[in-house]
């Protein structure tokens, strides 16, 4: 019987599919741990291919990937050093498991398999994996180790049946995405079930960007006493040392360092420059490129693609028409200089004329309108696609979540792009986390101190300036309003009659809810961006495109 354990926690940003990447870093982890004296080190959820792999885990020769690279790490055990609780996909008896395996002695001795599968939000996990059955701790050194995993402590059934099978500490491998004030309520399970099993429990979380989630991290410990022992950062890649003692009472986690978490809007905003970086780097880009037009969206998504990429990763192009104003043509070149990114002005007069022309014979006796609006939308769109294709940079696409909300977007114009990092965020917000960037920088950050967004372009009338003297109030309801309305309707999917007894009027929220439905069709083919919402579009909220339903309180 052993007094005293040490754990590695190796809170690290795997890249999905790259089986052998992540298996060379989790070497360089194992090293590192041995250095430092730990007898075991824990990874994420899934760490062997990263998580969520979706319908890629299905594919035998993924799987046959998977394990043969969880039989090469555990012959590197064989030296004696920290053994190896590393998470995969494990097919056995022709079934597939979300598992963790142990790997000790030159072997894995021995696998659990994750429970509860969670199938709700972004999370499909039933389509692919089965569940297992209820775990037994592992014995390790002569200590009982209760593993559940992720969504395994969400619920109380699977820590109630290690606790009675005598665990004595719970180390809990995840793939926990970020959402706003989700940092509160991890904590709040994780007490739930320390208070029910009356051990510590480590919480391990992935970092880093996939596809549209964002891992962050904040890795945690609580003693049995439901106090928090330590708190790991928060959107950043580390390695973490935790000393368990065993007392009269049972184990307790040693006090170590407790990190400053990131909340509200910083936790927002350092979610999306986490995520633009990791899907531009991951895929491949060197850089990216995106329509700078003076307005606060394109200013923001400037701003962030700056500190993810650093200034000369990011190529900034306004594309003035005869509507775009002075003020608009100032902003944009002077949030461009204090962002400090190439900056190019190309005038579309011609490209639009062009097309007038190509289309003059079938629009004649038509009146002009949306449709030629819409021609300058398409214009800047194609422009940034052929520099895309010239260059290979990234088009980054910078349409907010109101505006996706209320199909306030061009197809193949401004929606045009492979990554939009304000997706997820409402218009108030974006006003918000400009205001943010001002006077303060996230960690990692690789943007300029100070002031990177003009004032004028924070406290100007939102526009589009596809026409004379245009404002989004003119056919969108003020933000503060239609925010409001569609929070309700989108992240609590209220009723008509219920949002009108809050004080909005009926005739606004039915059009605000008629646009909500119009516009699916548009969403399905944006580009992926950022989840930060509790119900982000794709993902979390799948609707029909075809879709006469509307409220019967209407």
């Amino acid at each position: 019987m052993i007094n005293i354990l040490k754990i590695a926690l190796a809170q690290f940003n795997p890249v999905l599919g790259d089986i052998d990447g992540n298996t060379v870093k989790a070497r360089q982890a194992r090293k590192q741990a041995q250095n430092l004296g730990a007898d075991l080190i824990l990874f994420s959820e899934l760490y062997i291919c990263a998580y969520p792999p979706e319908d890629l885990v299905l594919k035998p020769s993924f799987q046959e990937a998977c394990r043969k690279a969880c039989e090469n790490l555990a012959k590197d055990t064989k030296d004696g050093g920290p053994a190896m609780l590393v998470g995969l996909p494990w097919k056995e008896n022709g079934k597939l498991y979300n598992a963790v395996a142990l790997l000790n002695n030159g072997v894995i001795e021995t696998t659990r398999f994750k429970v509860d599968l969670p199938n709700y939000s972004v999370f499909d996990e039933k389509r692919v994996f089965d569940s297992g059955a209820f775990p037994s701790p592992i014995s390790f050194k002569g200590v009982r180790i209760g593993v559940p995993i992720c969504e395994d402590i969400w619920g109380q059934d699977v820590v109630e049946c290690l606790s009675e099978s005598g665990a004595e500490i719970l180390l809990v491998p995840n793939g926990s995405p970020y959402t706003q004030d989700k940092t509160d309520t991890r904590l709040n399970v994780a007490v739930a079930r320390v208070t029910e099993a009356k051990v510590p429990l480590i919480y391990l979380n992935q970092v880093g960007g996939q596809d549209e989630l964002v891992f962050d991290g904040a890795s945690f410990g609580l003693n049995a006493d439901c106090s928090l022992a330590f708190q790991m950062p928060a959107f950043q890649e580390a390695i973490t040392l935790v000393t368990l003692n065993r007392e009269e009472q049972g184990w307790c986690i040693a006090q170590g360092k407790k990190h400053v978490i990131e909340q509200d809007d910083k936790a927002d905003y350092t979610a999306c420059v986490l995520g633009l970086r990791d899907y531009v780097i991951k895929n491949g880009f060197k850089s990216v490129v995106l329509g700078l037009s003076g307005g606060i969206d394109s200013a923001l998504c400037a701003a962030m693609a700056v500190d993810a990429l650093g200034a000369d990763k990011v190529h900034c192009v306004m594309l003035p028409y005869r509507y775009t104003s002075r003020n608009s043509l100032d902003d944009a070149l002077n949030c461009a200089k204090a962002l400090g990114v190439r900056y190019d002005i190309l005038p579309i007069e011609s490209a639009v004329s062009g097309f007038e022309t190509l289309l003059k014979p079938l629009f004649k006796d038509t009146q002009s309108g949306l449709t030629e609006e819409n021609l300058q939308s398409r214009t800047r769109g194609t422009t940034l696609m052929s520099i895309s294709n010239k260059f290979g940079a990234m088009v980054l696409t910078t349409g907010n979540k109101s505006e996706m909300s209320v199909g306030y977007a061009t197809l193949y114009g401004d929606m045009n792009g492979g990554f939009n990092p304000l997706k997820d965020l409402y218009k108030l917000q974006v006003f918000r986390l400009c205001e943010l960037r001002n006077r303060w920088k996230p960690n990692g950050g690789l943007g300029p101190d100070g002031l990177v967004i003009p004032t004028n372009i924070i406290t100007k009338p939102p526009t589009a300036e596809l026409r004379e003297n245009q404002k989004d109030q003119d056919s969108l309801p003020p933000y503060e309003i239609l925010d409001a309305i569609l929070e309700r309707l989108v992240e609590q999917e209220m009723r008509v009659d219920e949002i009108v007894a809050e004080g909005f009027e009926l005739e606004t929220v039915k059009k605000v809810e008629r646009l909500l439905y119009l516009a699916e069709y548009k969403r399905r083919q944006a580009a992926p961006g950022v989840k930060v919402t509790l119900k982000s579009f794709g993902r979390d909220r799948r609707y029909p495109i075809v879709n006469r339903f509307r409220d019967a309180s209407d």
